[in-house]
């Protein structure tokens, strides 16, 4: 029998073994895919902060950001798509 709340855990994405040059290409690619309501954890070696920033400029309010986890070695957030509201 499936256990919905296994199928509502958001993906992982570690990007730690990214060279930094290649992390927030990828992040975005990832963040572009996203339908409303669902999202992923990223995992990273550092603050992530100008990712959010960068994430609203260029998506202004469509996506949720939740630290699970801040440092000082590992940096987990919860990134996701907002549910549009008619």
């Amino acid at each position: 029998m499936p256990n919905p709340a296994a199928a509502q855990t958001p993906d992982t994405i570690d990007v730690r073994s990214l060279v930094p040059m290649q992390r927030h290409q990828k992040i975005f690619e990832l963040v572009d895919r996203l339908a409303p309501g669902t999202g992923f954890v990223l995992v990273n070696d550092h603050d992530p902060k100008p990712l959010y920033y960068q994430l609203e400029a260029e998506h202004p309010g469509q996506f949720s950001w939740t630290y699970l986890e801040s440092g000082p070695e590992v940096w987990r957030v919860e990134i996701a798509r907002l549910l549009k509201v008619a």
